[in-house]
């Protein structure tokens, strides 16, 4: 498997445990690069859909400087986005408890953009599910935000932990993208190479 790739270094661009391992469900071989303090910013006026693109291309931009020539470097970026307004990652346990809050008992949309460079060239492309999360209460909101690690996820939660065990009544689309990059997709770009 992936023959088709024996002549490239295969760089995630990433801090995230969770993008490495779902890259690594790919049986690829790979090393993960971490860029401290890249950017997440984006222009005012983007379409809420193309933040996640946009950011995981600007990401990907960072790393140009240090890539050799036959490198394959992927990156990506995972926004929540609930009735128009975009949920980050919470910069304290009170932001992350006032997300959760406002997501318990609400549909939601969660869209992953990923960036793959070869040779130069960026190709980038995004995935979004919804998900729908059951009421919580404040009980078990502060159980999640104070027994895990919320303050590295977008809308404060990962759905393969607790709160998406408990909370989550439905997704439609991938839950790998819900988790931070949508491999079925990533599968398909890299068998074209």
């Amino acid at each position: 498997m992936w023959e088709n790739l024996s002549n490239y270094k295969i760089v995630l661009g990433s801090q995230s445990p969770r993008r490495v391992e779902l890259l690594r469900g790919l049986d690829l071989t790979f090393e993960q690069r971490v860029l401290p303090d890249l950017d997440e910013t984006y222009p005012d006026g983007l379409p809420l859909e193309e933040i996640p693109r946009y950011i995981a291309a600007r990401k990907a931009e960072a790393y140009f400087p240090s890539l050799e020539p036959n490198t394959l470097l992927i990156t990506a970026d995972t926004l929540v986005f609930l009735k128009g307004q975009v949920l980050g990652k919470p910069k304290d346990g009170e932001e992350a408890k006032a997300m959760l809050h406002r997501l318990a008992g609400e549909r939601h949309y969660v869209t992953t953009g990923v960036a793959i460079c070869v040779a130069g060239k960026v190709h980038s492309f995004m995935d979004t599910a919804t998900v729908d999360f059951l009421p919580l209460t404040g009980e078990e909101i502060s159980y999640y935000v104070e027994r895990y690690s919320p303050l590295d996820k977008a809308g404060a939660y990962g759905i393969q932990e607790w709160v998406g065990y408990a909370g989550i009544s439905r997704i439609e689309g991938s839950f790998y993208t819900v988790m931070g990059l949508p491999v079925h997709l990533i599968n398909k770009y890299l068998k074209t190479l």
